[in-house]
């Protein structure tokens, strides 16, 4: 059992991802919903520079990281697990989302309990989406939480004021949220 005073003292931190640079994208707007049903003992950052990474090459990680690269990391590295939504793009990951994930391999997802919240607002919507995702994530060797990867389907007047309102989509994503939490919860105990 996790002593809720070392919660308070150290609160389980998400990092939220979204894979759209969309203005008023559904995905962001899941996220920003997230954020705000993130359970006590926890706390949520958004990341909002995907374009700002460079197009991932190898060769600068020889010479200097760029910083938009070294800040995502460092992100990355200060949280206990992330949160993912993305839309589909032409049948797959949108390539600016692909590129940040590119910048993760060997480091910033490793062992990392990860969770996503998928938006389609259609039943099957953007699964082979997720399903590359999930390639990936095992690539990478994240900790993927079953429980905490949802879909969600949200409609364009199921958002008002840059969040989800729709009360069955905002129930899903609380519960992702809660799921990841109580899995990081668990993974930092065992670590101790």
């Amino acid at each position: 059992m996790v002593d809720p005073s070392s919660t308070a003292i150290h609160p389980v931190k998400l990092l939220l991802i979204g894979g759209s640079l969309r203005t008023g994208s559904s995905n962001t707007a899941a996220l920003r919903t997230a954020q705000a049903l993130v359970p006590r003992g926890a706390s949520a950052q958004l990341f909002e520079r995907l374009a700002d990474l460079p197009h991932f090459n190898p060769d600068l990680e020889l010479t200097a990281v760029p910083e938009p690269v070294a800040a995502l990391r460092a992100q990355l590295a200060a949280a206990d697990a992330v949160l993912f939504s993305t839309p589909e793009y032409a049948g797959a990951l949108p390539g600016s989302f692909k590129n940040l994930l590119d910048w993760t391999v060997g480091e910033g997802l490793y062992r990392k309990p990860v969770g996503w919240v998928n938006v389609s607002p259609h039943e099957h919507g953007a699964q082979r989406t997720y399903e590359m995702l999930r390639v990936v994530l095992g690539y990478v060797n994240a900790d993927l939480v079953e429980e905490a990867c949802v879909h969600a389907l949200v409609r364009r007047d199921a958002m008002a004021g840059g969040v989800v309102v729709d009360l069955t989509a905002r129930e899903l994503i609380r519960s992702a949220v809660v799921a990841l939490v109580a899995h990081a919860r668990t993974v930092r105990s065992s670590d101790r």
